[in-house]
């Protein structure tokens, strides 16, 4: 089995609802386990900034899927749920991306692993260490944790609905 980090993000519609039901989908695959969630951050829009406010959070998944049967999945769950890619950074229903696949490197013409621009991201960062806060970057070997001190952005990514203990969340929007 091997260990990944997908990046969810939604800014139209019910935007906790698509992230659920990405989730679920992917859940439901026979060879994809969800094994932790992080909390859900409410983060400005990166690139094309006049466009809402996004919901993101990122899920630990183990899987005996390859990376690329592993990105087909998240592609085809983006089209079940309606996404339509209109133009860069622009406005979506559900955005999954494949942060890390084991300690992997991958360099093809459809898919980079690490995610060439995570550790850039606090909206990324911030989810995902709170996942698994003593990743290192595979290809920098440096913890996550360093890059996100250095992010000067983050007052950007603000906690929505905070995940307990036992994977239920409670709502942190005032």
């Amino acid at each position: 089995m091997n260990t990944a980090y997908i990046s969810l993000g939604s800014n139209i519609g019910t935007r906790e609802g698509y992230l659920e039901k990405a989730i679920n989908i992917l859940g439901s695959h026979g060879k994809i386990e969800v094994t932790k969630r992080s909390s859900i951050y409410e983060t400005d829009p990166v690139g094309f900034t006049e466009q809402g406010e996004f919901l993101n959070m990122v899920i630990e998944i183990r899987t005996s899927l390859s990376p690329e049967t592993l990105l087909h999945q998240c592609l085809q769950v983006e089209v079940d749920l309606g996404r339509e890619r209109e133009f860069k950074w622009g406005p979506r229903i559900i955005d999954l991306d494949i942060l890390l696949y084991d300690d992997k490197m991958i360099e093809s013409e459809n898919l980079l692993i690490p995610h060439p621009r995570m550790q850039e991201r606090a909206f990324v960062l911030v989810p995902l260490i709170e996942v698994a806060p003593n990743l290192e970057h595979p290809s920098i070997h440096a913890p996550l944790v360093d890059f996100l001190d250095e992010i000067p952005d983050k007052e950007g990514v603000r906690l929505w609905k905070q995940i307990n203990g036992e994977g239920a969340f409670v709502h942190s929007e005032s």
